[in-house]
């Protein structure tokens, strides 16, 4: 197995400590530095040039995602694996958004770390959390489920199919991802995806947002 060089950036010492402790019980893994903040950490990297980046996503002068943002652009071949105490659906799309790799809570036992870091290091993806892998994949490579007897509904200007314009009408309605699933006779998994389809096509990040442009539109 070929050593993986991994840099840390988290603003508390013992967080960092705790990690690189923790990684280096593990054969063919090194911390080569470590960073406190996002503009120590792009410092570290004009000189080092890890495998992996482990950073935080909550930090003092520039966070996490700002960090994944600027690696992905001036080093994309540096993966980035981002570490969170949030596992809300908001987080982790934002982390997707910034190119992030993976995205792993800090209650992660150690074998589902290694696990995170062993699948980004070959070339996937991987995020803990509520959000199901389905979701993660459909949006990190910005494919669009949709039924495929579905036909566009030519009077909607986001060309919204029949399905997703039935899930808009349920999302309207208050119905949560297993209303929805119940409702449509599909898994919980399937609804999640419907949802965040929709909600990528409309352009909103939210349900409010949803229901403003459904209002400006004048969607029954």
């Amino acid at each position: 197995m070929n050593t993986l060089n991994i840099v840390l950036v988290d603003d508390h010492v013992l967080v960092r400590d705790g990690i690189k402790a923790l990684l280096e019980e593990e054969q063919g893994l090194t911390v080569i530095d470590e960073a406190s903040n996002g503009i120590e950490a792009l410092t570290v990297l004009q000189k080092q040039q890890p495998n992996i980046l482990i950073v935080d996503i909550r930090m003092p002068q520039m966070n996490g995602l700002e960090v994944v943002k600027e690696v992905k652009k001036d080093y994309p071949q540096i993966k980035t694996l981002v570490l969170s105490m949030h596992d809300s659906e908001e987080y982790v799309l934002s982390a997707i958004e910034a190119g992030a790799d993976g995205y792993l809570l800090k209650g992660a036992s150690k074998e589902e770390f290694l696990k995170a870091l062993n699948t980004i290091a070959t070339g996937g993806k991987y995020f803990s959390g509520d959000i199901s892998a389905i979701i993660i994949n459909n949006l990190t490579n910005k494919q669009t489920v949709t039924e495929p007897e579905a036909k566009p509904i030519d009077d909607n200007p986001f060309q919204l199919t029949k399905r997703e314009k039935q899930i808009l009408r349920l999302i309207l309605k208050g119905n949560s991802n297993k209303d929805i699933a119940a409702e449509l006779e599909v898994s919980k998994r399937t609804a999640e995806v419907h949802r965040f389809n929709l909600m990528k096509k409309l352009k909103v990040k939210n349900l409010i947002e949803l229901s403003n442009k459904a209002a400006e539109f004048n969607f029954k």
